[in-house]
């Protein structure tokens, strides 16, 4: 088991890592829409913090040198599922291969975010 970590996205706000690989598998932590240089919260609603998320994934991803088409799950958490097409429209252009994926409505997430994403890739 490795920890894995990369200053291009939020270094943890807690007692976890960005990212672990154990095996042929990659399992991110948690995202939310921090900006990784300032560690602050970016400004905007569902559109602008989705899209921060998957950034930062990214980011994760490309230090573990992998991309989005090596996600063979993600797990959604939402604090508003009418938020759930809009966050399609932006999830699909990241995800273009379609990986298994969970979306769930939660009542509310850490630093008041409106969305968090983890991943589980696979090397």
């Amino acid at each position: 088991m490795k920890k894995l970590t990369t200053k291009n996205a939020p270094e943890a706000i807690g007692p976890y890592t960005q990212a672990i690989r154990t095996w042929n598998l990659l399992f991110t932590s948690w995202q939310i829409w921090l900006d990784p240089k300032t560690m602050k919260l970016v400004d905007g609603w569902i559109k602008t913090q989705t899209i921060q998320v998957c950034k930062n994934l990214w980011e994760i991803l490309q230090n573990a040198w992998l991309n989005f088409k090596n996600v063979v799950k993600s797990t959604i958490y939402i604090d508003d599922i009418n938020n759930f097409n809009i966050i399609n429209k932006i999830y699909w252009e990241y995800f273009s291969f379609k990986p298994a994926r969970s979306t769930i409505e939660v009542s509310k997430l850490p630093l008041w975010a409106l969305i968090e994403i983890e991943l589980i890739a696979e090397f």
